[in-house]
């Protein structure tokens, strides 16, 4: 099992300065890495009968493929060339190179997405990968080359967790130190159990629960646009490469690093909330990043609904609750109670279903509806397969309705008996 820990640092001034070195000369070794693999690509991608329109460094017909292993093993080589290489540790700059290659295998596997150079301060965080010891002592932290550095300890290694590796990041806010522990302990995999529920997200009710509990959506991104409004404007009007324009852009990094980690913060409670509600918890499968190219996608971004989703399963991981996936198309053009389809436009708010009578008599929150039916399909998703719990009973509709009827009876018309006879129908969730 390994987890991430997160300290805040607070390295000294010649600190400060050899670890933005350091950040320097990875970039440069970067960018040189992926320049010897661009020059090994274009000549060898211009034809036999033609030549290219650009001129092109050409590397010998029997020169390797510039492959990790390859790289690597010049890096003794460089340090003699480029005596600026010696101050890193030597460990640091091969997950530099192996930074640049899984970006490579990334864009081999995928098709797309090339590495890109790495501009004056984009190189951001260094790892140390080994430690022979434990490099915590007290409140402080060993790297080499180092020291020792100051680190807020505000929560304790569990026992029985070793330090594998550290990762030092650059905010604007400051150092910090990500810290992965490893131990032995296998968690189980979390398998349907419990009181289950559907969780749907949205602009105006930021999650909705099949329990009709409903989480109004905080506007981290327009709470604090005014004064990000300020001090863009401040730094719009400073001479670019000065000392007064790396003052005030610092500032408006500060402040979108304060945005998020108060929506990071926020998430976290709220995904120990979700799993304090339920044992079993079903959400949407689908693409956000779809969602934040319409004409909301600055309040899709604000929301932040991909980043929820991550943190929920992996809280839901150390709480043994399982979290599933399940379909999203149509779940809110979907009655809960009969399973036929309601058209609903953006406008309409709230679901009446007038082939069962749902939502007649008392209109019902279309959010909610809509994580109802998410519930309906992560029971029906997460049954009867081999890695999974068996769920007994589904979804109760009132007594009045049941699904198995409902998929054997597709030439009858659906809603057999009003629900109407019977009182008003409401969602009951049985799991064993």
């Amino acid at each position: 099992m390994i987890l991430n820990y997160r300290y805040r640092l607070y390295p000294d001034i010649q600190q400060i300065e050899l670890l933005s070195e350091w950040l320097e000369t990875c970039r440069i070794s970067y960018n040189y890495a992926l320049r010897e693999l661009k020059d090994w690509i274009a000549s060898r991608k211009c034809p036999t009968d033609r030549c290219s329109l650009e001129s092109e460094y050409i590397m010998p017909a029997d020169y390797p493929f510039p492959g990790y292993h390859q790289q690597q093993n010049n890096l003794p080589l460089a340090k003699k060339k480029f005596p600026r290489l010696k101050s890193v540790p030597s460990q640091v700059l091969q997950t530099n190179i192996r930074r640049l290659h899984d970006s490579w295998d990334f864009f081999q596997k995928r098709g797309y997405g090339f590495p890109r150079w790495k501009k004056y301060g984009q190189m951001k965080s260094i790892l140390f990968p080994q430690f022979k010891t434990n490099p915590l002592t007290g409140w402080q932290v060993q790297l080499p080359k180092l020291g020792f550095v100051q680190i807020n300890l505000h929560r304790p290694i569990p026992e029985g967790f070793v330090i594998k590796q550290v990762r030092v990041t650059k905010k604007a806010m400051g150092w910090f130190a990500v810290v992965a522990i490893e131990s032995d302990i296998e968690l189980p995999l979390a398998v349907p159990h419990g009181h289950s529920i559907g969780v749907d997200v949205g602009l105006l009710s930021y999650v909705a629960t099949s329990d009709s509990y409903i989480e109004p959506r905080p506007k981290f991104f327009k709470t604090a646009y005014s004064r990000l409004k300020v001090l863009q404007k401040r730094l719009s009007r400073k001479v670019k490469r000065g000392k007064n324009y790396e003052k005030a852009r610092i500032k408006v990094a500060k402040q979108h690093n304060h945005i998020a980690f108060k929506r990071t913060d926020y998430q976290l409670k709220l995904a120990h909330k979700l799993c304090d509600l339920a044992d079993t918890i079903y959400v949407e499968d689908c693409d956000f990043r779809i969602m934040a190219k319409g004409m909301l996608g600055k309040h899709t971004i604000d929301a932040s609904f991909g980043q929820l989703r991550s943190i929920l399963e992996y809280v839901a991981k150390k709480r043994d609750v399982f979290v599933g996936r399940v379909d999203h198309r149509g779940t809110s053009q979907t009655c809960s109670n009969c399973r036929s389809e309601v058209r609903k436009e953006l406008k309409d708010r709230s679901h009446v279903c007038y082939e069962c009578g749902y939502g007649v008599d008392s209109p019902v929150d279309r959010d909610i509806v809509s994580a109802q039916e998410i519930c309906n399909r992560g029971q029906e998703t997460y049954r009867g397969t081999p890695e999974k719990q068996e769920i007994g009973s589904q979804v109760v509709l009132s007594g009045n309705f049941v699904l198995d009827k409902w998929r054997n009876s597709n030439s009858v018309v659906r809603g057999a008996r009003s629900i109407r006879e019977s009182g008003s129908p409401r969602y009951i969730a049985l799991s064993n």
